[in-house]
């Protein structure tokens, strides 16, 4: 199965390494056909702390890394 790739907006980097990703999606909702705005946020691993709040960044899923990281970040 390909690995997931996702693009979202640095939120948080607080944390040694790691970035919390807000994703956001867009789709039309069933029965009112209105386009609707969902998100959701990832904490993803950033080896060199590279990335600041604010930044645009595309992540991908890896093997887990702890118990809440599951995604690592591609690039900006």
């Amino acid at each position: 199965m390909p690995k997931r790739i996702l693009q979202g907006t640095v939120t948080s980097d607080a944390n040694e390494q790691t970035v919390t990703v807000l994703v956001e999606r867009r789709f039309k909702h069933p029965l009112l056909q209105k386009t609707v705005r969902k998100s959701k946020k990832y904490r993803a691993h950033d080896e060199k702390n590279a990335f600041k709040v604010g930044d645009t960044v595309r992540i991908i899923e890896c093997a887990p890394k702890s118990k809440t990281k599951r995604w690592e970040v591609l690039e900006a």
